[in-house]
């Protein structure tokens, strides 16, 4: 799956390998509100999913993926092939049903997905490089630390004008991108959405006090 902006980030091998192929591999079927469970009517659905390499992880209808891609990571699952394959359907199938968490929720300074041991390198790492990679690296942690306080926020809010307040105004988002999630055709309905909002803020206190409390929130992870 293709999905937002390139990301680089160093993943630790065995658990934290395989939930975040699990996870990647279920983008099609996952609703959009991550605190509700895959629907298990979705299953058939993302065994016909042509579009992600779900379908040679899984072993189904002889699948031969492109030489282009990688399927080292299959190797997570098991010794063998056929093994491996086995094991990833069956840990697919028990995510039917089930709330997804995102593996993301667990990186390390923006860099890392592992536990304390490889975290601890890779700050020694830093710790002994130049200022200047220290500085880059820093700067990107504390932005991938705020776009995740952003995503938390999103999924907390009940209010969708105001969840695509915050992917735009604080986000960063571009409003081509958030129309096509909440089924706008274009990034026009977005701007008006936002427009609304932020006149109907003028008038509206508890609104305004809403708004100004999560830009306060986003602010101090900034900071």
């Amino acid at each position: 799956m293709y999905q937002g902006r390139f990301k680089a980030h160093l993943v630790e091998e065995d658990a934290y390998a395989q939930e975040l192929i699990k996870y990647i591999h279920l983008n099609p079927v996952r609703p959009k509100d991550k605190r509700k469970p895959v629907p298990p009517e979705r299953k058939r659905e993302l065994t016909s999913y042509r579009w992600s390499t779900h379908r040679a992880y899984a072993g189904l209808g002889g699948t031969v993926p492109p030489p282009w891609v990688c399927m080292d990571w299959l190797s997570y699952f098991g010794r063998t092939r056929r093994v491996a394959q086995t094991e990833y359907r069956r840990q697919i199938a028990q995510m039917f049903g089930e709330v997804v968490s995102s593996p993301w929720e667990s990186l390390r300074g923006g860099l890392v997905l592992g536990g304390e041991g490889l975290w601890n390198k890779v700050r020694r790492l830093v710790a002994d490089s130049d200022g200047d990679e220290e500085i880059r690296w820093h700067r990107r942690a504390s932005a991938e630390e705020t776009s995740r306080r952003i995503h938390s926020l999103v999924e907390q809010e009940t209010d969708r004008r105001v969840a695509i307040w915050l992917r735009v105004r604080l986000g960063g988002e571009r409003m081509t991108e958030v129309a096509e999630d909440y089924g706008y055709r274009d990034g026009s309905g977005v701007h008006r959405v936002l427009q609304r909002l932020e006149e109907k803020a003028q008038h509206d206190r508890s609104l305004a006090r809403h708004l100004k409390k999560l830009a306060e929130q986003v602010s101090r992870v900034k900071s």
